[in-house]
């Protein structure tokens, strides 16, 4: 249950007033909500700027170009001549030193009139601009009488908006939910709050908003970063009390003799490469442990993980045990039971795949086998975590990109079983930091070659004025039998307004069937599963030699006869992405080619992408200088504003902070495991503050 006390802040924005149902749906869509947004998320979304109108010169003081409040009286007005809106409206002003002009373009007569009335004195604010020797500022930020002029900050924040949402209104709705926020309990330590010289919580919060330093709104200074902290705390604080509960001692062990991964090894293609036999080493070695394993496998895309997690499902055969693999989307699941298939057929192990597509009497047989032991291995999507999947003994969860999956969905995979050992896999080699963030204290295994025969892919950046020489030479591989993947980065116009210039999938596939006809396929994430394998087989099979597709391509997608890929409107994708795509081809024997196509001009930080991925092929390089260039959210390869689930923290600016907040959750969870008396109630508030609370339940089990 949340404490009654965060009860204000939970309560939804319509409840102040002035924001009706038109200012929610824009909230919604500002705070990236499916739902109404609550005072929380309004008192989170945190300025981005702030405008500095503390300088109050004279008129003959002020320097162009310079932000300035000034007193003045109105002296006349000069409206535009009638049918000419073009002219503008022009107010003239003056003090003591000067002249001052206001200009309205198509300015509303009686609104000018009313804001500047003749003779009357006003505080003016705005960019001061000379304009024929005249200084003139054109629409003031701020027109506002002496009373007016007393409620005036001079500092004034500026926030991201979305279109339709004024700041004004913004602000006032953020200046109604400070107005409610409750006092609320301290929940770090005296020490780190000394050291780190943190504010309360809730001074931190009105001075982000309410600033009276210019500072007060840089994330690096005291009331930016005390929020930060308590952000991360709640995030490695969850983390420590999942850990605790998957760390606890653990009855029977999971690994067998070894004669089942023999026989995996045995019927491989090729030899392991040296860190697929490490990483396979460290996976035995904790299944034999009396504690739970808890282990991240991350590799670039192709360097053989799924061939590693099949041989740790295979350790848990060998003592009668059962396995799971969950991934995040059932193209993905589908390739991994395809890749796993045949080697698993060669060692008697019993393979079975489970998503939203299997129904009826199919699904019922599978859940029968698997209840009386029958699967040794089921591999699927949140499928596998329905109520109705009861495995007979299940003894190790693998979990494919985990940070598309919440901790929830974690747990209940891993209570499907008694004492079950977790692997996680992840094709975006992640950052130290950034594993210590979003999977707390992992063991980590990395595999840094890549097998055998894989190809060099040539990566070349090509601007789009040249498109019709790419087609040409699209042409000529078809021509040689060559099979290429086109990937555009939207599948139809309404997906997203005002991006007319990124080019949609649907067209970009009938210009190109025009000129190859029946050599074209379309695949996209809106398209029903069996018809998008369908495509995906014909693409495979060669009965089609040019794909056109989305990024749905962009994970385990495995044609190895592909050689050619164009990726148009490079620079909208980031770099994690643009590596995963190119990942698709250079898995067969012959050379690869990847032309990245952009359009110009190009921004430093799309110009910086793309030289990078040029560069190299190296993933564990390409994920480091992704967090130099755009933060987390792209390295995890998630939208850059919601998951995975930091609003405050950045990880650039408060790499420091993570340590320190792994640290104290750490301390928390060795003095205080139960989170009991004051200081444990204050942590719980800070869980439901910052809905880390599905981890709560935990500090009671077992």
């Amino acid at each position: 249950m949340r404490p009654a006390l965060l009860n204000p802040l939970f309560a939804p924005v319509t409840r102040l007033s002035g924001v009706g149902p038109k200012q929610d749906k824009l909230l919604r869509y500002l705070l990236d909500r499916d739902d109404t947004p609550r005072l929380i998320d309004l008192l989170l979304h945190l300025p981005s700027n702030v405008i500095d109108r503390r300088a109050r010169p004279k008129i003959r003081d002020a320097a162009p170009g310079t932000m300035v409040t000034l007193e003045v009286t109105v002296d006349r007005h000069r409206p535009p001549p009638p049918r000419n809106r073009r002219v503008p409206y022009l107010v003239y002003a003056s003090d003591d030193t000067g002249d001052v002009v206001l200009t309205y373009f198509r300015g509303q007569p009686d609104y000018v009139e009313k804001l500047l009335p003749v003779g009357a004195k006003r505080y003016v604010s705005g960019t001061l601009q000379i304009y024929d020797g005249v200084p003139q500022i054109v629409h003031p930020d701020r027109v506002v009488d002496e009373a007016g002029f007393a409620k005036l900050s001079g500092i004034d924040p500026v926030y991201p908006l979305t279109e339709g949402l004024a700041l004004g209104s913004l602000k006032r709705a953020i200046a109604a939910a400070l107005q409610r926020m409750p006092e609320l309990p301290e929940w770090i330590s005296p020490d780190v709050l000394r050291r780190c010289h943190f504010p309360p919580f809730r001074e931190a919060v009105t001075r982000v908003h309410v600033p009276v330093e210019l500072t007060d709104v840089l994330p690096d200074h005291a009331y930016w970063s005390r929020l930060a902290f308590d952000e991360l705390l709640a995030g490695q604080l969850a983390l420590a009390l999942v850990r605790a509960q998957l760390r606890r001692p653990a009855g029977n062990r999971h690994a067998g003799d070894g004669h089942l991964r023999r026989r995996i090894i045995d019927a491989l293609p090729y030899a392991l490469t040296p860190s697929q036999q490490k990483a396979a080493a460290a996976i035995a070695e904790d299944l034999r442990q009396p504690v739970r394993m808890l282990r991240l496998l991350q590799g670039d895309v192709g360097s053989g993980k799924t061939v590693v997690a099949l041989l740790a499902a295979a350790a848990v055969a060998e003592v009668g045990r059962q396995a799971a693999l969950m991934a995040p989307t059932e193209i993905l699941a589908r390739q991994h039971a395809k890749t796993i298939a045949p080697l698993a057929e060669r060692a008697g192990i019993r393979v079975a795949i489970l998503t939203g597509r299997e129904k009826g009497k199919e699904r019922r047989e599978l859940l029968a086998r698997l209840e009386a032991g029958e699967i040794d291995l089921l591999v699927g999507t949140h499928a596998l975590i329905q109520d109705d999947v009861i495995f007979k003994a299940l003894a190790l969860a693998i979990v494919d990109e985990q940070h598309r999956f919440g901790v929830r969905e974690r747990l209940a995979l891993t209570s499907k079983g008694e004492a079950v050992d977790v692997l996680v896999l992840s094709a975006t080699p992640i950052p130290r930091t950034l594993v210590l963030t979003y999977f707390g204290d992992m063991d980590v295994s990395e595999l840094r070659e890549k097998p055998a025969g894989r190809q060099p892919i040539d990566t070349r950046a090509v601007p789009a004025s040249r498109i019709s020489e790419v087609v040409d030479a699209v042409g000529r591989a078809l021509a040689a039998g060559k099979r290429v993947y086109w990937i555009c980065p939207l599948v139809e116009e309404s997906e997203a307004e005002g991006t007319d210039h990124l080019t949609n999938a649907t067209k970009r596939f009938e210009s190109l069937q025009k000129r190859f006809g029946d050599q074209v396929g379309l695949v996209h994430g809106q398209m029903k599963g069996a018809e998008k394998d369908r495509v995906m087989a014909q693409f495979a099979s060669g009965e089609i030699g040019l794909l056109v597709a989305t990024t749905v391509v962009e994970v385990g997608v495995d044609v190895p006869a592909a050689t050619i890929m164009v990726i148009e409107n490079a620079e909208r994708f980031g770099l994690a992405q643009l590596h995963q795509l190119r990942g698709r081809i250079g898995r067969g024997s012959e050379a690869s080619t990847c032309l990245l196509l952009y359009r110009e001009p190009l921004n430093e930080m799309s110009k910086a992408r793309l030289s990078v991925i040029r560069e190299t092929t190296d993933g564990f390089r390409i994920a480091e200088e992704d967090l130099k260039l755009r933060g987390e959210g792209d390295v995890l390869g998630v939208r850059q504003s919601g998951l995975p689930g930091y609003r405050i923290a950045r990880p650039e600016v408060h790499g420091q902070l993570i340590k320190q907040a792994r640290e104290d959750a750490l301390r928390i969870m060795k003095e205080n495991p139960k989170l009991a008396g004051k200081q444990g109630e204050a942590l719980r508030v800070l869980l439901y503050l910052f809905e880390r609370d599905e981890a709560i339940p935990l500090i009671g089990a077992g």
